[in-house]
Order: structure tokens, then C-alpha cells, then sequence
């Protein structure tokens, strides 16, 4: 779903998208129902999971399938296994961000920012975004790591203190002492914060990308490239890195990451591409211009059967990522029952 020739989107240009014909007739308002309809049903299930969850949480009400604190601080930077340091997972984002931000960079340099037209672009840049984001949360983490390795040797050594002596036995006051302060240093130690409104935003870029990485590639490798380029089109180096790097980029995060995955936050995906349509009816609806899709086109008799199978195409999409993700916790839990800290995605 990458710029093509433009030799190839002057094809594209069918009716004249700025006349009330264009937009007032049955096939437009089929088209509006298939698309604003799941906007408005996400929009509901992320009130209710989102909204009615924290009115849970706050103990205000009890609304059975919510749940609490699914989401830890530590979770956004933490590695799955106990084994991986911290500074791997941080290495990897670091890494995967400056190639990401390198191909988009040269993508606009090569292109100018009329690639921004494209939903393969809007996605592209949202993966850039998200390493960027985790590189971030990363550093943050390795920080937290090592004061918490810190704090824990500092427990170690009290304890130590407290089971052994020095220079004198110790009173039952002084025992009592030295013991909760064991304890108090182990409870600062192995506590978990509740995630903050930026681990939350974390979860919610990962699982859009989850679901927007996977439909532009299905897309373009399944229908763009076989059926609607033109003759004789040469597929580039750009355009397949466009088209493969931002799902094998985002696998080797979900490998290493320990983010919960919860099928709800496939209204945030939904969202997503609704808000990518809805721009394009606008700018289509102010300026007569080639769709840079063909199957945008609210012109054609089949616009209602295209929307649909769009539509209909983000629940396989979110769900093999998903997939992927239960294979991930399945294996990993078998193999390293000991260090893997990862859950189940949640319904």
C-alpha cells in the first residue's frame, strides 16, 4: 500500500469528487454506515473498558469482566524472561527506531510529503513513533532496573545482618527493628506501580500497530501488487521495505516484550483506520483528486462489497497477531516455566 508511479494514480482519477452527486446517493450512504458504524461500537467498548474499569478500580462500582490493574508499570521496559536484561529489549528499540525513522526519512526525501496520502505511510510513522516512544520508556527502566538491583542488595545485606550479628546480641526492641526495616526495604524492592497514563498509551500504539502492520502488508501483497498495479511495474527496494520491515520490526518487539494483549483494544485499530477514511472523504470532498486506492472509490457499483471486506478484514488481522502472541506465551511458558513472566491475552 505504497506510492506507486504516478503514472499509475493518474488512472485512478474517475468522477469528479466534488459535486453532491458524488456523495449523495445509496452507495455513499452505505458506505458511511460500514465505516462510522464500528467507530461509534468502539468508541463504546473503549468507554466501557476503559472508562467503567477506573470507575472500578476506584471502588465506586463493580462491573463484572473488568478488570483491575492489568497493566503494571514495569511492563512497558520489563524483557519476558527474568534471564534478559533490560538493556537488550532497550537496545533492540533503539535500534528498530533508527531504521524506521531512516526509511520514512528517505521515503520523504525521495518522495516529498505527499506520501502522507497513504494509510502504508500513517503506518509506518506510528511504528516509528511507538520505538521512539519504547526506546524512551526503555531508558526509564533501565534506570528503575538498577535501582531496584540496588535496593534489593541493600535488603540482602540487612537480612543478613539481622540473621547473624555484629559485635553484640540485639534486644528484642533492636530485633524487632532491624526486622521490619528488612521488610520494608524487600516490600519497596519487589512492589509493582500501577501503570501511568504513558505506559497505557504504550499498550494501546503497540496493539495498533499490532493490527494496522499486519492489514497494510496483507493488503498490498494479496491485492495491490497482483491485481492493481499497472503493467511492467517494478517493485523497488523502498517499497518492500515499506511493506515488510514494520511487521518484522514490531514480531522482534513482541518477542522480547512482555505487554498484555487484550482483544477490547481492537477498538483503538478500528479507530484508527476509520479516522485514515474519513480524511480521505474530506480531502476528496474539497479537492477532485485520484483516491489513492481503487477501492476508496465511492464511485464504483462494488464500493459497498470493498468497504465491507475492509471492514471485515481487521478482525483476521488483529486476531493472527493475537495468535501470534498465545503461541509466544504458550512455548515460552513451556520451555522457561521458571523466568517467563508474561500472562495469557485477556479477553
Amino acid at each position: 500500500m505504497g506510492r506507486l508511479e504516478f503514472s499509475r494514480m493518474q488512472l485512478l482519477v474517475t468522477a469528479n469528487t466534488t459535486t453532491l452527486s458524488y456523495w449523495l446517493n445509496w452507495r455513499t450512504l452505505l458506505c458511511s454506515f460500514i465505516v462510522l458504524t464500528p467507530i461509534v461500537v468502539a468508541l463504546f467498548i473503549i468507554w466501557k473498558y476503559e472508562g467503567l474499569k477506573q470507575v472500578k478500580c476506584d471502588g465506586r462500582e463493580n462491573q463484572e469482566g473488568l478488570g483491575c490493574n492489568e497493566l503494571y508499570d514495569d511492563d512497558v521496559w520489563r524483557p519476558c524472561l527474568q534471564e534478559i536484561h533490560p538493556f537488550w529489549l532497550l537496545g533492540y528499540r533503539f535500534v528498530a527506531f533508527c531504521l524506521a525513522l531512516a526509511t520514512i526519512s528517505f521515503k520523504v526525501v525521495l518522495n516529498g510529503c505527499g506520501i502522507f496520502y497513504y494509510y502504508t505511510q500513517w503506518t509506518f510513522t506510528l511504528v516509528t513513533i511507538y520505538f521512539g516512544f519504547g526506546t524512551l520508556l526503555s531508558i526509564y527502566g533501565c534506570y528503575q532496573h538498577q535501582k531496584m538491583s540496588s535496593c534489593a542488595f541493600n535488603a540482602q545485606h540487612v537480612r543478613i545482618d539481622a540473621e547473624q550479628g555484629y559485635y553484640m546480641p540485639l534486644t528484642n526492641r533492636k530485633d524487632a527493628n532491624v526486622k521490619r526495616k528488612t521488610l520494608n526495604l524487600q516490600e519497596r524492592c519487589n512492589v509493582s506501580q500501577s501503570a501511568g497514563i504513558s505506559s497505557y498509551l504504550f499498550q494501546v500504539l503497540f496493539q495498533i500497530n499490532a493490527g494496522a502492520v499486519m492489514l497494510t502488508d496483507f493488503i498490498y501483497w494479496s491485492v495491490i501488487y497482483p491485481f492493481l498495479t499497472i503493467k511492467d511495474y517494478n517493485l523497488n527496494f523502498m517499497t518492500v521495505n515499506l511493506h515488510t520491515l514494520n511487521v518484522i520490526l514490531l514480531l522482534g518487539d513482541t518477542a522480547l516484550n512482555c505487554l498484555p494483549f487484550p482483544w477490547f483494544r481492537i477498538s483503538y485499530f478500528i479507530l484508527w483506520t476509520g479516522a485514515y477514511v474519513i480524511f480521505q472523504w474530506i480531502i476528496h470532498a474539497c479537492v477532485s483528486i485520484w483516491w489513492p486506492y481503487p477501492f476508496l472509490d465511492l464511485s464504483s457499483p462494488y464500493a459497498p462489497l470493498w468497504y465491507s471486506v475492509m471492514a471485515l478484514m481487521h478482525l483476521p488481522c488483529y486476531g493472527l497477531f493475537a495468535l501470534i502472541i498465545n503461541t509466544k506465551h504458550y512455548l515460552l511458558s513451556k520451555w522457561f516455566p521458571q523466568s517467563y513472566r508474561c500472562f495469557k491475552i485477556e479477553e
